[in-house]
């Protein structure tokens, strides 16, 4: 059967080759095509931009048309879903042969909304076998009926099934679809391949829905694949690719097994050792309160993991620990950062700013630890309250979501009205963010000029979402991309 996978993202500034590195490619419909693709059926993928709606619907018609699918897939997070519901408003008028089911965290957290919509079916909770089955009866004429996950219309009953319990063994599937991200990819030459360790976390942070998640379904949440699984990805991908030298693996919280990891890191150096040039790895890194740095860095060393994303998220330690539900001094994360020094590992800060309950004295915090610390890179992004969170919640009770809230741009421009941290402030301590934490460590015209483009570009809404139409503006970008670099 032929099956059309629909994924949309806002911040692309072109329509053919939204992307720009096989690393931004959504692994929950990876896996569900090369599930269904083992199983002979044909997939394309359309990736779409919510930045262009008319030219969305007109190449949604041209794939259509091409392929001619029986079923499309649709996924969506919370900000993506009003686009992906007018395209699926218009497959539905112009090809209403078409069934149509959607998945995505969106909609596993608020299902009763979203089956209220023009969608067929849809999925709460993970998609590959619900999907396989879903295809199974499609192709065989069978009414689709009694698929666990699944919430299927019957005119006007709708059929809410049992939820199936959690994936146990995720070695069972099939390496993810990445030939069909290709054709949508602006490939930068740097570019690394995301490579998925596991699914769930153990934490409860209260801007994450990781905690909704885990009620969906009965059985463990928290799953890593075998090194030995992941190893014989990471071989098949070398072989294939051998240009790429660098791969990230994608897991919520790679440091929660210590035996995992070890087992993982000694067969990662074992495999290095086996190449004429050692392949170089990255991963998320959680801060624990107390922990023993030093012999989990050696290991990473010894395997070639030396690039760490390290959720800081607040500088602040009452932010953290009333707010955010993270539970780590910051005597703990000046620790991290020396003994990371110390094997020689680079270290990225994830930044927040905006939180409900946030103060501008406790972000001068989140500057000083950026300060002492120096990480080689960091993100800033602004609080959004995603629906289906604790944060959303209280932001609700706070009466901080009374009027609309632009999803747009979302983490990038400021959309709650903090009395103790207003839109104003929190705009201006963004704009100057870099300049305040590497200031005398890094040449003061690359930050200035850094200053100087955030604030045209990325805090300017109406010029940022011009840049991928006009070419002048494109040309300006990349000037001054150049001059900071």
């Amino acid at each position: 059967m032929k099956i059309l996978l629909v994924y949309s993202l806002y911040n692309s500034k072109t329509l053919l080759k939204p992307l720009n590195t096989p690393e931004e490619i959504n692994f929950g419909i990876s896996y569900i095509a090369s599930l269904l693709e083992k199983d002979g059926h044909s997939i394309r993928l359309l990736v779409l931009s919510s930045h262009f709606l008319q030219k969305s619907l007109n190449l949604t018609d041209k794939i259509i048309n091409e392929f001619q699918p029986r079923l499309i897939g649709f996924t969506s997070v919370a900000s993506e879903y009003p686009f992906i519901l007018k395209i699926a408003k218009h497959v539905r008028k112009h090809h209403p042969e078409i069934y149509m089911v959607v998945g995505g965290t969106h909609v596993s957290l608020n299902p009763g909304k979203v089956i209220e919509s023009l969608f067929d079916a849809i999925c709460v909770g993970e998609g590959e076998h619900p999907m396989r089955d879903l295809v199974f009866q499609l192709e065989n004429g069978i009414q689709p009926s009694g698929i666990a996950n699944m919430w299927i219309k019957k005119g006007n009953y709708i059929e809410k099934n049992f939820p199936r319990p959690f994936l146990k063994d995720l070695d069972s599937l099939p390496f993810p679809n990445r030939n069909m991200w290709f054709e949508w990819i602006e490939e930068i030459p740097e570019a690394r391949f995301s490579i998925l360790l596991g699914r769930g976390c153990p934490f409860l942070c209260t801007y994450c829905c990781n905690h909704a998640l885990r009620k969906l379904a009965e059985g463990k949440y928290v799953r890593f694949r075998s090194p030995n699984n992941i190893l014989e990805e990471i071989r098949y991908l070398h072989e294939n690719n051998p240009e790429k030298r660098e791969y990230f693996f994608e897991v919520e919280t790679f440091n929660v097994n210590s035996e995992w990891i070890f087992d993982l890191c000694e067969k990662l150096e074992s495999f290095n050792d086996t190449l004429e040039s050692p392949l170089e790895y990255g991963t998320n890194f959680r801060i624990g309160a107390r922990s023993d740095f030093d012999n989990m860095f050696s290991a990473f060393a010894q395997a070639n993991i030396r690039n760490l994303t390290v959720g800081l998220e607040s500088g602040s330690e009452r932010v953290r620990k009333e707010i955010l539900k993270r539970n780590y001094s910051n005597d703990d994360i000046i620790l991290m950062v020396k003994s990371a020094r110390k094997h020689n590992l680079n270290i990225c800060f994830q930044n927040m700013i905006g939180l409900p309950g946030e103060r501008e004295e406790d972000f001068l915090e989140t500057i000083r630890i950026n300060r002492i610390c120096q990480p080689d890179t960091y993100n800033l992004n602004i609080f959004f309250p995603y629906p289906g969170t604790e944060l959303a919640h209280h932001c609700k009770e706070m009466g901080l979501m009374n009027n609309p809230i632009d999803s747009r741009m979302e983490r990038t421009i400021p959309v709650l009205e903090l009395p103790s941290f207003p839109i104003k402030r929190i705009r201006k301590r963004c704009i100057w963010f870099e300049y305040d934490v590497y200031k005398g460590k890094t040449p003061i015209i690359k930050l200035l000029l850094g200053t100087f483009r955030r604030k045209m570009i990325y805090f300017n809404p109406v010029l940022y979402n011009t840049m991928g139409k006009m070419p002048i503006l494109r040309k300006a970008k990349k000037i001054l991309r150049r001059l900071v670099e």
